[in-house]
């Protein structure tokens, strides 16, 4: 697979997919600039060889249709600033010939929000599921996507696909395009390289024990996560609200807290494979129950499985931040997924800073550390420790699905899979 250290760009137009999915304010002012600097690197590689660029994003889900609030001219001044070159900006990423044809080594070109055009995505527009017609828009739809890809394709000599967070997706931009370049014109990104080796080392390189933190409010959404991992754990930590579904399944009372009640016998089921695979599983004993969903309720430590009537459990309590601390301080590969309570208020910060203070340790002393998911990333954000983890995910849900064990359109693409 060619790399893009292999790569020399000097007199070649590179078009790079991007996630410039960034957050604006009301002024159409960026919030969180996470995402561009990210991609500054990849960026800066081809310029610096003499190339030039074009850049392809989305922004927000438009639904194929154009919408002002999601146009990427917002950010083409805060992307020149951050690159430090005058950026160009193509008003239509599919009428983007002339411009990409006249951009001189040295010079960028940023096209319009892909998903403008509902061909990105690949999906019929304005057309029910359940309607006859469907099919047939949707087979109409997959040819269209080929020819929109095949123009985006046409503005280079090469294609770089450097957006993690959309790698899940089969794309027009993110997947579909790599078929209109041979093997020695498409890579990854360094940013793609260094997310597609963080899923390597959870996966396939685990240093023992390794310890996976799956917090979040339902099992139903981790299932695919929790199975493919149990197979390579030593120990499985379950927090968040999914406590409350596993000691309902074994006959506590929960009070008012988050549960799924379709989903005990899967919690027991769980509870089950961990022990005949010989997991460490490691739930919640206790919890801090509050009587409203307020940072300002009254609160008490409660054991996890005897919650009053009208409390519910909002965060870990002291006995379980202990325990989770156990099986994090020892591991030498640790996936943390989803936080210990409502990290939101800061009233119910503790279990999610006990988890983050214990892998930080860990990390010290040699442990490899992958935080993914928005929460846990806001949670290591929060607590201002994002620089004592070895390796923050920026991919929310192509990292679930990566680590679920499902192969990623934007990775196979590149790697001809």
């Amino acid at each position: 697979m060619m790399t893009i250290d292999k790569f020399n760009f000097a007199g070649k137009k590179a078009i790079v997919r991007v996630d410039f999915n960034v957050p604006l304010d009301e002024n159409g002012k960026i919030t969180d600039d996470t995402r561009i600097r990210g991609a500054l690197p990849t960026l800066k590689k081809v310029l610096a060889d003499g190339g030039s660029l074009i850049i392809m994003s989305h922004m927000g889900k438009p639904k194929g249709k154009v919408n002002a609030k999601y146009s990427l001219s917002q950010i083409v001044g805060a992307v020149s600033e951050k690159l430090g070159v005058s950026v160009q900006f193509a008003s239509d990423c599919a009428k983007a010939g002339d411009a990409a044809a006249a951009l001189k080594p040295g010079e960028v070109l940023l096209l319009e929000n892909l998903r403008f055009y509902p061909e990105e995505e690949g999906k019929p527009v304005g057309i029910d599921k359940e309607d006859p017609a469907y099919e047939d828009a949707k087979k109409a739809m997959k040819t269209s996507q080929k020819e929109f890809a095949k123009t985006l394709a046409s503005y280079a000599d090469c294609y770089i696909n450097d957006a993690f967070g959309t790698a899940h997706r089969k794309h027009a931009s993110t997947a579909v395009i790599a078929d209109y370049f041979d093997a020695d014109n498409k890579m990854l990104g360094y940013l793609m390289e260094k997310e597609v080796q963080a899923v390597d080392n959870i996966l396939k390189d685990i240093k023992r024990p390794f310890t996976a933190i799956m917090g979040g409010s339902k099992v139903s959404t981790k299932i695919g996560i929790i199975e493919n991992l149990m197979d390579k754990v030593d120990n499985l930590i379950l927090c968040g609200g999914m406590t409350y579904t596993f000691a309902k399944a074994q006959g506590g009372k929960i009070g008012n807290s988050i549960v799924e009640d379709d989903k005990l016998d899967l919690a027991l089921d769980i509870i089950a494979k961990a022990k005949a695979k010989g997991v460490n599983l490691v739930l919640g004993t206790d919890c801090v129950a509050a009587d409203a969903f307020s940072n300002d309720a009254n609160t008490q430590v409660v054991s996890a499985n005897e919650i009053p009537e009208g409390w519910e459990g909002l965060d870990a309590g002291p006995t379980t931040q202990k325990a989770f601390a156990a099986a994090i301080e020892g591991a030498k590969t640790i996936l943390w997924n989803g936080p210990a309570g409502v990290f939101e208020f800061d009233n119910f910060t503790a279990g999610s800073r006990a988890i983050a203070e214990a892998i930080a340790k860990a990390t010290k002393d040699g442990a490899f550390s992958l935080i993914g998911g928005g929460d846990s990333v806001a949670c290591i954000n929060k607590f201002g420790m994002a620089d004592q983890v070895s390796y923050i995910s920026t991919g929310g849900g192509a990292l679930l699905e990566a680590i679920e064990g499902k192969i990623l359109p934007g990775v196979a693409a590149i790697k001809g899979e």
